[in-house]
């Protein structure tokens, strides 16, 4: 792998990195307080539509897609760097429109979806017009195994009906979102990974109910997590994605590049942290000499540079894997960058708040909210537990003796 920038890379990355020192950084502060003075935690503050229209005059706009029809065309390993620049801000993905679940709700419509559903539906959150949301996880059965998904998906006519429930809906909450990606069970007696299927429901649509929001450690996020109820919601068969039983398909290609998107911003979100680390250990005093002298100080910053250095190599690999051989050939460098990102960052976003004592843990800095937040990737798309699975089935049988091989493994 050549680990040297392409120039677009580079030529992005600059441009970028003034953006979010121009405009993005300095407009954190009025985006929280244009919340509290909406008195809605899931409004969309004015400021962010100034930073939509600044990006866009820029040229930083769509960055995540690879087709230049959809996007800015770059590959995955040139995405990969700009991703981490936007996750050293909480606002920065929305402002670029390369914010989840957004991102990959596109991708799926881009590579799956029908000339009508492109226009109705891709074509505005490309734009920005609208937000979307992607119904999968449901509270009453381990969603970590998708093939446990209940809710029902029954074919009426020219018509789907839909019966379920589903939580940690992100984005359902935004007034802006119009549009819910759900995936359920067209045929439940199928084999176990063609019984799923992906609909497109309007958040409108007659029998869906959003029962509340679910706060995440106590934080209501601005996107908002959603608890809905489905309950004979009636869409358009012209409304399912691909065919029957695509479901699991779709979902496998719509969870590879955007666990990219994840662990990149996440190294962003752990840079940041090391970054305010140093600072306050080097402002700060205590029993007679600065902070950053300490030793074990010292250690924290030092082991926190390495982490960060072999998470972010790690994840532009498994980039340079999707582009080179596919997003099913690196299955099991995504699942390690999956489990490695988000723990790097927890280690090095925990010592940040050790530094700044009980400001860390305040709202006077983002370190308490980059903790929450972080924290729930090793849930989101799939626990570490699955990841870790994936790749020690993987290890076993590359060190399985080759009359076990040749036996199918008795």
């Amino acid at each position: 792998m050549d680990f040297e920038p392409t120039e677009r890379c580079t030529d992005f990355s600059e441009r970028l990195n003034a953006f979010m020192d121009e405009c993005v950084y300095p407009a954190e502060t009025v985006f929280q307080e244009q919340l509290r003075e909406a008195g809605d935690p899931h409004a969309d503050p004015p400021v962010m539509e100034e930073l939509r229209a600044e990006a866009r005059k820029r040229g930083l706009w769509n960055l995540f897609h690879p087709d230049e029809e959809y996007g800015a065309g770059l590959t995955y390993t040139e995405y990969a760097p700009l991703a981490e620049i936007m996750g050293r801000s909480a606002i920065a993905p929305e402002a670029c429109n390369c914010s989840a679940p957004d991102t990959g709700n596109m991708e799926v419509l881009a590579q799956f979806g029908t000339d009508e559903q492109k226009e109705r539906w891709l074509r505005p959150l490309l734009e920005a017009e609208i937000r979307s949301a992607f119904a999968m996880t449901e509270p009453d059965v381990a969603s970590s195994d998708a093939t446990n998904v209940q809710l029902r998906i029954e074919r009426d006519g020219d018509e789907y009906v839909l019966n379920g429930r589903k939580w940690w809906t992100t984005g359902a909450i935004r007034e802006r979102c119009r549009i819910l990606i759900v995936m359920g069970k067209t045929n439940p007696d199928g084999p176990p990974h063609r019984q799923q299927s992906m609909i497109l429901v309007p958040r409108d649509t007659p029998g869906v109910t959003i029962v509340r929001n679910l706060t995440v450690f106590g934080y209501s996020d601005n996107e908002g997590h959603g608890e809905i109820v489905f309950e004979d919601v009636r869409v358009p068969a012209a409304n399912l994605i691909a065919g029957e039983g695509d479901g699991f398909l779709i979902s496998q290609a719509r969870l590879g590049p955007g666990r990219i998107h994840h662990c990149m911003r996440t190294i962003g979100a752990a840079e940041r942290a090391l970054a305010m680390m140093c600072r306050r250990a080097s402002e700060r005093v205590a029993f007679g000499a600065p902070v950053a002298s300490r030793a074990n100080i010292q250690d924290w910053i030092a082991e926190s540079r390495i982490e960060i250095d072999m998470a972010r190599l790690l994840t532009l690999r498994a980039a340079w894997l999707i582009d080179t051989v596919g997003n099913k050939h690196a299955r099991t460098e995504i699942a390690a960058i999956k489990v490695a990102a988000p723990g790097v960052a927890l280690k090095v976003i925990d010592r940040a708040i050790q530094v700044h004592g009980g400001g860390g843990v305040s709202q006077d800095f983002p370190l308490a909210w980059l903790y929450a937040h972080v924290r729930t990737l090793r849930l989101a798309d799939g626990p570490d537990e699955v990841h870790k699975m994936t790749i020690a089935r993987r290890e076993l049988r590359a060190h399985q003796p080759a009359e076990a091989v040749a036996g199918g493994g008795r």
